[in-house]
């Protein structure tokens, strides 16, 4: 540890042995010197650090509720455990912090709604980077937001519903602006909580009844179906596609007549042509999911999370889970933090922490 032959080494050699050490270790050295704390925003860096000692083994799913105002509790899914996340308010503008809603998140990044501000804020809390965007009008009611991440920044698509007929916004934080677009009819509000599923350079999306599959095309700006013949006796059904691979796309569904699901169901999108079944949810499960949400599916969403397909509720504390690899189903324990009255408002999120997702 001779400073005489540290101060010799170069720079990318000391790069390297950095990026072996373990992110929270790293994370903590950044206040030692100007060189350390500027690693972080080092596209050199931290594609070696990504690739070198498994920094991106983190990963959580996260819990947003209006009763934990200043912090998330997060489930490490590697590990098994419950951890908390502090929310850092340096982030956030000098007014945007008294009021804001977690609405959508990718790749490492989060958004929120800023309402006394008329914005949106996508942030990384690893990189501690954050992005302040204005809305394309005010007032601005939107629905379905969804953000994307691309190989050069990353998208948020939503619907206004100021508009008789509804339009599309698009924000690229490659130019740093919204682009619009036409609407699709009908209103896709059937449930509020349900984000786009992205495959294969589009966002699909449900119709009400009857169910169908549309698409848009976040390159183009347009609108298209899928031509895909859906499973009969249908109660409701979610999409979601997987991060890591965005070729497939799942859809999952409950079957019954009269708005009363009997059995619920998971679909695998086959070479874009037809819905093969992959899986049914065990009876007991189905039960016990059915009741939780009294058969009024407008509060069920799905997300994708490390090979797995996550089914909430936003009025259950808890998540149901599908292990794709292991073909297997899962309830994730309740978090322990949660108090017993607090019966709805529960909004779950994938949460991979990740350096290079800069805001």
């Amino acid at each position: 540890m001779d400073p005489v032959i540290w101060s010799k080494l170069p720079q990318e050699l000391l790069e390297h042995i950095l990026c072996f050490l373990p992110l929270k270790t790293f994370l903590s050295l950044r206040s030692t010197c100007k060189h350390f704390n500027s690693l972080v925003f080092s596209p050199t860096f931290i594609t070696k650090h990504s690739s070198g000692s498994g920094s991106g083994l983190c990963s959580f799913l996260l819990l947003s509720h209006q009763q934990f105002y200043s912090h998330f509790p997060l489930y490490d899914t590697i590990i098994g455990s419950w951890r908390d996340l502090a929310l850092p308010f340096s982030l956030f503008p000098p007014f945007g912090s008294s009021q804001f809603n977690l609405i959508s998140s990718s790749n490492g990044l989060l958004c929120f709604a800023l309402p006394s501000c008329c914005s949106f804020l996508v942030c990384n809390m690893l990189a501690k980077s954050s992005r302040v965007i204005e809305l394309p009008f005010f007032p601005f009611s939107f629905e379905l937001l969804t953000l994307v991440s691309t190989p050069k920044g990353y998208k948020i698509f939503t619907l206004c519903t100021k508009f008789s007929s509804n339009q599309a916004f698009v924000y690229d934080s490659v130019v740093h602006s919204w682009t619009e677009h036409d609407g699709y009819q009908p209103l896709l509000f059937e449930n509020f909580h349900q984000e786009g599923a992205f495959h294969d350079g589009s966002l699909c999306f449900t119709t009400p009844e009857p169910f169908s599959v549309v698409c848009f095309d976040l390159g183009t700006g347009k609108w298209g179906n899928l031509n895909v013949e859906m499973p009969r006796e249908l109660t409701f059904v979610r999409l979601v596609s997987g991060v890591s691979d965005r070729k497939k796309l799942y859809m999952l569904g409950g079957i019954g007549s009269n708005g009363i699901s009997r059995s619920m169901r998971l679909w695998e999108l086959k070479e874009g042509k037809e819905w093969e079944e992959m899986e049914r949810l065990p009876e007991l499960m189905c039960r016990k999911f059915v009741s939780v949400c009294y058969h009024n599916y407008e509060h069920v969403y799905c997300f994708w999370h490390r090979g797995m397909i996550c089914v909430c509720c936003h009025t259950w504390p808890e998540i149901l889970y599908y292990k794709v690899e292991r073909r297997s189903w899962h309830w994730l324990p309740k978090c322990p933090w949660l108090p017993d009255k607090w019966s709805c408002g529960f909004r779950w999120f994938s949460f991979v922490p990740q350096l290079h997702a800069l805001a």
